[in-house]
C-alpha cells in the first residue's frame, strides 16, 4: 500500500486554487522551487502529469482535475484532526464585516473551512455597507472588514479589482426603455457613480425603487421592472449581466479591500489569510480581473 503525502497534496491544492506556483508559494510560505519539487514528487509517485505547463499559466490536466477534489478533502480532514486533538490555543471569537453584495461566493467557503479547521473559533459575520463597516472598524467593533471602494484606505490591502456591470432580468427588455428605470438601495455606494455616468452620457433615468433592502432591489430587477449594477462575479443567481452592446455607459472598476486590526491575534490573522486565499483562488483564472498577491 502506497501512502500519499499531505504536504505534497497541500502544495498541489494551493497551486490548483491560486492558478500558479508563485502565488501558491506565497500562501504556503515556501519558495517556488520547494513547491515545484513537491508537485514533481507527487507526479512521480502517481506516475501522472497533474499540471499542464504548456501555456502562459498553469492548468490542470484531466488527471489533476480528478485528483483535486480528493486532495482537498484529505488536506481538510488532516487539518481538522490536528486542530481538534492538539491545538488548544485556537479558541475565541472573530467579528468579520462584509458588504451585502460581496458575501457570495467567497465568504461562505471561508466560514465553512474555518468551521472545519478551527471548530473552537466562533466567527460572527456582520453584513452592512462599506461606510458603516469602516465606522465600526474604527470603533474596534469588528476585527476584519472587507470594503468596496475606488481607492484604498490607510492600512488596507486590495484583494482584487473588479469591473462594475449593469444587471437585469434574464432576457429582460427594461434596459431599452426611456427613461431608464433603475433600482438601488438608498445607501448603496455604487449608486452615485452610476447615476453620474448616466447623466454624462445624456441618458434619462428614473428610480423605480428606493429601498434599504437588497432583496427588494433584486426582486424588482428580476421582475424586469428596473436594472441595477454590481461587481463582476457577484450578481445574484436570478439576474444576468447586460451586454455592452446595449449602449449603457461603462461603470469603471471597484477594489475589494481588506482591513485587519493592528496587533490582532493569531486567529484574526488566520481568517484574514483564509479570505485572502479565497479571493485569489476565485478570481485567479479571470484574465480581465486584476488580483493582488
Amino acid at each position: 500500500m502506497r501512502n500519499l503525502d499531505i504536504t505534497t497534496l497541500r502544495s498541489f491544492v494551493a497551486v490548483a486554487q491560486s492558478g500558479g506556483v508563485t502565488r501558491a508559494a506565497g500562501f504556503l510560505n515556501l519558495t517556488q522551487s520547494a513547491v515545484s519539487m513537491q508537485i514533481k514528487r507527487l507526479e512521480d509517485m502517481l506516475d501522472l502529469q497533474l499540471l499542464d505547463r504548456s501555456g502562459r499559466g498553469v492548468a490542470l490536466t484531466p488527471a489533476g482535475t480528478q485528483l483535486l477534489s480528493y486532495a482537498q478533502r484529505m488536506v481538510d480532514l488532516n487539518d481538522e484532526i490536528y486542530t481538534r486533538l492538539t491545538d488548544q490555543a485556537w479558541e475565541g471569537e472573530i467579528v468579520l464585516g462584509v458588504p451585502h453584495d460581496i458575501v457570495y461566493p467567497v465568504i461562505p467557503q471561508v466560514l465553512q473551512r474555518m468551521g472545519r479547521t478551527h471548530p473552537r473559533v466562533k466567527v460572527q459575520l456582520v453584513s452592512s455597507y462599506t461606510r458603516e463597516l469602516r465606522a465600526q472598524f474604527a470603533r474596534g467593533e469588528v476585527d476584519v472588514i472587507l470594503t468596496t471602494e475606488t481607492e484604498i484606505g490607510p492600512g488596507a490591502e486590495t484583494l482584487v479589482e473588479l469591473p462594475m456591470r449593469w444587471v437585469g432580468a434574464p432576457g429582460g427588455q427594461v434596459h431599452k426603455t426611456q427613461p431608464l428605470r433603475l433600482a438601488f438601495c438608498r445607501f448603496c455606494g455604487f449608486r452615485p457613480d452610476a447615476l453620474g455616468r448616466l447623466d454624462r452620457a445624456g441618458i434619462d433615468w428614473e428610480m423605480a425603487v428606493e429601498s434599504d433592502s437588497d432583496r427588494t432591489v433584486e426582486a424588482t430587477v428580476s421582475a424586469d421592472l428596473a436594472i441595477s449594477s454590481c461587481l463582476d462575479g457577484h450578481a445574484a443567481p436570478q439576474l444576468d449581466y447586460i451586454d455592452a452592446s446595449a449602449g449603457l455607459p461603462e461603470l469603471g472598476t471597484q477594489k475589494i479591500n481588506m482591513y485587519v486590526g493592528s496587533g490582532t491575534s493569531a486567529i484574526v490573522q488566520e481568517i484574514a489569510d483564509q479570505v485572502r486565499q479565497g479571493f485569489a483562488a476565485r478570481f485567479a483564472s479571470d484574465a480581465h480581473i486584476r488580483t493582488v498577491a
